[in-house]
């Protein structure tokens, strides 16, 4: 069964309905031009590139991978299906095929509701290990507890990196004693990492937001190429290009043979959004320093409104464009409803497994970040 994911259901409409979006995560512009345009807005006006290496061989250029290490998938929600059906199926016939047990799908809490409902939809068992706050680090041992209570085949653990809705950054020796960890059971550490990107370069302007790494894709850490570990990306959030459904997953070379396997099942990327995708590597560079540029001034503008508040809690991770921050006098829900009253839009915690807050994402250009902040800030003035 794939019950109705109550996050999606919720924000299904509100970012374009909202007058000031903080709900939004991925760094997007405002539209210009044509609507029906199949050429998003940051692609327009620059040229293809000559056929030199297909898109599969780019993206597995990027994390320094063969390509056989790399699958393409139309978009990192599919590319999450994929990895977790793929480390099911292998999972089961490991123990025993269609008669043996069920796999577990072990996932970080508080965290993202389809990293949980998918698996279970998929037909896994589903458990949970704690990123205990304030600062939410991902602990090696604290999964390797939570993973000696379960009695039964362990399909694959399951991470965001940047965490989401906290924005930690865990770094890549981390994820590699998380993945010793999974392989121990006989499983995979799945990875999503569409928010990996999200970091500044060292020396830049802003020192509060001197995180970057420059060692993985895109400037951001990345566990694509240890042993037992398969990472999802996309051109969705960091690249705010969602509209191409363009995504990946990397992992060991017999993971992602049987993964084509499983996407048989589902349907598979169109050749346009290749083709445009395409366009964005020819042009990555520059277009990846302008979605770092604009990464940046939100998280500055993010942790100076904190800063600037004494009735908030919680913390702007360095680098991080969205945090979760909770109110000394109001639940999550209270906030966020008193917020859309008021035309802003924040995402209660509760669908992450934090009633207590909100998360803000600063995704806009920064001149409407700035206003939606101001805006929002009216609003806790008035709880």
């Amino acid at each position: 069964m794939f019950p109705p994911l109550a996050y999606l259901q919720w924000i299904e409409g509100r970012p374009a309905a909202a007058e000031h979006d903080l709900g939004s995560s991925d760094l997007r512009r405002p539209p210009a031009g044509d609507p029906d345009d199949p050429v998003p807005s940051r692609l327009r006006g620059r040229s293809a590139p000559e056929y030199d290496r297909s898109l599969r061989e780019r993206v597995a250029a990027e994390y320094d991978l063969d390509e056989t290490n790399v699958l393409l998938t139309a978009g990192a929600t599919h590319g999450g299906f994929l990895a977790s059906a793929t480390a099911a199926a292998l999972a089961r016939e490991r123990d025993g095929g269609d008669d043996g047990p069920r796999p577990w799908a072990l996932v970080e809490a508080p965290g993202y509701e389809p990293l949980v409902e998918t698996p279970r939809g998929i037909g896994s068992r589903a458990a949970r290990f704690r990123r205990p706050g304030p600062t939410y680090d991902l602990d090696p041992d604290r999964v390797a507890a939570a993973a000696a209570d379960l009695a039964g085949p362990l399909a694959h653990v399951t991470v965001t990196n940047r965490h989401n809705p906290t924005g930690a950054l865990t770094d890549r020796a981390t994820l590699a004693a998380t993945a010793e960890v999974a392989a121990d059971r006989g499983g995979h550490l799945l990875v999503d990492e569409v928010y990996a990107p999200y970091t500044v370069r060292e020396g830049g302007q802003g020192g509060s937001a001197e995180t970057a790494t420059s060692d993985g894709a895109f400037g951001g850490p990345t566990g694509a190429g240890l042993p037992a570990t398969v990472t999802v990306g996309s051109l969705t959030k960091f690249h705010g290009l969602g509209g191409l459904r363009v995504g990946w997953i990397t992992g060991p070379q017999a993971f992602v043979e049987r993964a084509r396997l499983v996407e048989h099942h589902v349907p598979a990327l169109a050749a346009p959004s290749v083709a445009l995708a395409r366009r964005f590597f020819a042009h990555r560079d520059d277009l990846v320093a302008d979605a770092r540029e604009h990464c940046r001034r939100n998280h500055e503008l993010l942790a100076a409104f904190l800063d600037g508040r004494d009735d908030l809690a919680g913390s702007v991770e360095p680098g991080s464009p969205f945090a979760y921050l909770e109110h000394e006098r109001a639940d999550g829900d209270a906030v966020s409803e008193a917020a859309w009253d008021a035309g802003v839009l924040v995402v209660p915690g509760r669908f992450f497994g934090l009633d207590d807050g909100v998360r803000v994402s600063l995704g806009r250009a920064p001149d409407d970040c700035a206003a939606a902040l101001e805006a929002f800030g009216r609003v806790l003035d008035g709880l």
